[in-house]
């Protein structure tokens, strides 16, 4: 348990704190050094990982010894193990990508590195049971998050940032993971706006899946010269299918995307999230892409978008955990993509740091409990299969249909109550089928894509009842479609039920800050079936985040602000905001 006595005391080390937070009033970094460094995701970081943070310090620095030898460990912090009995160590020792020591004498073997938090906040690293990190990372052009920028000048101040490490001429890009309702403005940035921001390089801004978007001068001259109609203030109209955000996409996909800005784009995404803190992806695959300007910013190739992230794994730049899951939605009761798909993978199949998952988000294209639907067909041979199968609930009927369909699989043809399944989102699930999916011994992944763009009064999901329930519960972004991936945004929705445009939408429904974290890390373990993960215990692996701020005390404005200083995977070290 922690002793106040090994936290900082000395006059000089306080009155360090207190001089600068005197320059920073968001938990000793600015929000304006905040978002040039979540920008700059080009520059260079630990192990050749660009740095999220890069322009970010703490309030004290962080102090560093006998670096030397395999293993590391950390004193003198706040360290919240997770371990379900609430503690909270002040040291953690690491050797051999395992923690060996947690306690208040924690040191490694054999010599190494001693970091001294001083009094700083450490976590175990985030797991992300629900994303589209491989999407993120085949983007076209220089993808940069907009999901932390609050304003039109912000997004202009994040866009710059990102240009300074851009080469002139390159394409800056942001497609999904934002919505204009988190800017104060509640609209696009046009494009004199953009122009300001970024004079020379050209810029696309896409909301969602399917736009609306917006471009500047030099992005408009691109897009009018491939028949796409771009408005005088640089608007660019959405919608599903053949749009002008469809054309938009295709084109820069086609002219931009090789195996090399591939790779460079999963580095920047891995790196993303790492300077969050997420040290694990449950990656949940990509509509099929068909070749043409139908494909949205959710398509993909399924069969080959996992190269970049596995060249990265074989350089050993991967830097974070990538568990696979393979998505399919055929449309007959043959179903057979996924016929194919399982007489050729292997679940759960892998290492450390890559490892293949279930099937999932779709695992047929219509959700029916028909039993000679494709829908009952698929979910027939998953379970027979015995993989791990994982669908979403958006609407507040598809839940019903989801769960009516697995209780007839279940009862026909194969148990499936040791396999784990899963829904997502679920915003309007009802306690009566919580309770259902609970005897078949599911789980619920629940995400605060509400955040966004959700209403009230009651916008869900119902985050209270479902963890009241005891069903298996975790938390995940959905990020970066109609989601941001940030974490600290997904908490801040759970615990306040407050969107980005600050309305109240999810009232009685809130849970803690100690329930949400748990949900993000131990709970997390079940949903990946990885039980050496999620918390800092003696012999599982060595995944943990130091933060910018303390988690349980900051207000909940701030708690939108958090992200990590350094954050260790596997005793390694993959992301270094400047603080060592």
């Amino acid at each position: 348990m922690c002793d106040e006595s090994d936290f900082p005391t000395s006059e000089s080390e306080n009155q360090a704190t207190a001089d600068d937070k005197d320059d920073s009033s968001e938990g000793g970094l600015s929000r304006r050094k905040f978002l040039a460094g979540a920008a700059a995701a080009g520059a260079a970081g630990v192990l050749g990982v660009p740095s999220i943070a890069a322009a970010a310090g703490p309030r004290l620095p962080l102090q560093v010894s006998e670096v030397s030898g395999g293993s590391l460990t950390l004193v003198n912090g706040r360290i919240h193990t997770m371990d379900g009995s609430g503690t909270v160590a002040r040291s953690v020792a690491i050797d051999n990508g395992r923690f060996t020591s947690v306690d208040n004498g924690a040191r490694g073997g054999g010599g190494g590195s001693v970091i001294n938090l001083r009094g700083r906040t450490v976590v175990p690293g985030i797991i992300d049971n629900h994303n589209h990190i491989v999407l993120m990372g085949n983007r076209p052009g220089f993808h940069t998050p907009l999901e932390n920028a609050n304003s039109i000048a912000e997004v202009q101040e994040t866009l710059a940032a990102r240009a300074s490490d851009v080469p002139a001429g390159e394409w800056i890009t942001t497609i999904g993971g934002f919505h204009i309702n988190q800017f104060d403005e509640q609209r696009f940035p046009n494009l004199d706006e953009l122009d300001e921001a970024l004079p020379d390089h050209p810029v696309y801004i896409s909301q969602s899946f399917a736009g609306p978007s917006t471009t500047n001068t030099l992005g408009k001259t691109f897009f009018e010269a491939r028949g796409v109609t771009v408005g005088a203030d640089g608007s660019i109209a959405g919608g599903f299918g053949d749009s002008p955000t469809g054309r938009a996409t295709f084109a820069l996909r086609q002219e931009l995307l090789t195996p090399e800005t591939r790779r460079r784009g999963a580095i920047d995404a891995m790196a993303y999230g790492a300077g969050l803190g997420v040290t694990t992806h449950l990656d949940q695959g990509a509509f099929q892409s068909v070749g043409n300007s139908s494909d949205g910013a959710a398509s993909e190739d399924n069969y080959t978008m996992h190269i970049p992230f596995l060249e990265l794994y074989r350089s050993g730049d991967l830097g974070t955990r990538l568990r696979i899951n393979f998505l399919h939605r055929d449309t007959d009761a043959s179903i057979p993509t996924l016929t194919e798909r399982i007489k050729n993978q292997f679940p759960f199949f892998g290492g450390d740091m890559v490892k293949t998952g279930g099937i999932g988000e779709f695992i047929a294209q219509d959700v029916s409990s028909d039993p000679a639907s494709p829908f009952v067909a698929a979910a027939r041979l998953i379970a027979e299969s015995g993989w791990r199968a994982e669908v979403h609930s958006l609407s507040g009927t598809d839940f019903q249909t989801e769960i009516q369909a697995w209780e007839f699989v279940n009862a026909n043809h194969a148990d499936i109550t040791d396999l784990r399944w899963v829904i997502a989102h679920v915003p309007f699930i009802t306690e009566d089928y919580v309770d259902r999916l609970k005897t078949l011994g599911g789980g619920l992944s629940l995400t605060g894509w509400r955040y966004l763009a959700g209403s009230g009064p009651a916008a869900g999901p119902p985050f209270r009842m479902i963890v009241d329930n005891g069903i298996n519960v975790g938390m995940s972004s959905d990020g970066m479609q109609i989601a941001p991936m940030n974490p600290w945004l997904h908490m801040y929705y759970a615990t306040t039920g407050i969107n980005s445009s600050g309305d109240l939408i999810n009232d009685g429904q809130q849970i803690t800050r100690e329930e949400v974290l748990r949900l993000y890390t131990a709970d997390n373990a079940w949903f990946i079936g990885e039980d050496d993960l999620g918390s800092i215990e003696v012999g599982k692996h060595a995944d943990l985040v130091v933060l910018s701020d303390d988690y349980f005390a900051v207000s909940d404005e701030e708690l939108k602000d958090l992200h990590s200083v350094l954050t260790v995977v596997g005793g390694r070290v993959v992301h270094d905001a400047g603080a060592l």
